[in-house]
């Protein structure tokens, strides 16, 4: 199970198709870049999950997605500068026998997460 994430673009009501996504390891205010990728059709990572349960490690990470490259992209008429322009999400990691999912619902002015299922 591990580590996965998912981005619907709320503006469009459809999956985040193309936004471009960091994952991090932090400690402290310290991040280390693990991998970077772009979300498949479904919205998620083309790969599968971020971490298998062997990988995931107990700890803090970071994911950043780039809400202003994705709305530009798609066209959107964006002020300048933007209200959202990378969306930096911190969390957690204390269990790595549970799923940790970290769902992104996203507009050019507004977002919402949550530990999901």
């Amino acid at each position: 199970m591990g580590l996965s994430t998912h981005v619907l673009d709320t503006m469009h009501g459809c999956p985040a198709a193309g936004m471009q996504v960091e994952l991090h390891t932090t400690q402290g205010d310290q991040a280390t870049l693990v991998k970077r990728f772009v979300l498949n059709q479904d919205g998620r990572n083309p790969d599968g999950p971020l971490y298998d349960n062997a990988g995931l490690k107990v700890g803090t990470y970071r994911l950043v997605f780039d809400v202003k490259g994705y709305f530009a992209a798609r066209g959107v008429s964006l002020p300048e500068p933007n209200f959202l322009n990378r969306v930096s999400l911190d969390f957690g990691v204390a269990h790595t026998d549970q799923h940790y999912h970290v769902p992104l619902l996203v507009s050019p002015w507004s977002y919402s997460t949550y530990r999901g299922s």
